[in-house]
């Protein structure tokens, strides 16, 4: 979590004391997304402005450094890709 001497604002005393790596908000937000979006293009682009929103204010609140949302990202996306690609891979060892 950043110092609290970097963040000009008020919120800096609401943070959580717990590690800040990686950014679960930002995980959440990404893998849902990213998993709506191959199915229904048009929500996954709705979507994804607060996804983007969600990731922007982790990191202006003080909660995160860029790097624990960019982590966060990652593993959304990985989750993603790991949910919409199981089936098939299930169904292709099985067979």
């Amino acid at each position: 979590m950043p110092p609290k001497k970097w963040i000009p604002h008020d919120e800096v005393e609401d943070r959580p004391e717990s590690s800040s790596f990686p950014s679960g908000h930002t995980s959440a937000a990404v893998a849902f997304t990213a998993a709506v979006a191959p199915a229904w293009p048009l929500a996954g682009a709705l979507c994804a402005v607060p996804a983007v929103m969600v990731a922007v204010e982790r990191v202006q609140s003080g909660a995160h450094y860029p790097s624990d949302v960019a982590a966060g990202t990652a593993i959304g996306l990985a989750a993603a890709w790991l949910v919409r690609s199981t089936p098939r891979l299930l169904l292709r060892h099985w067979r």
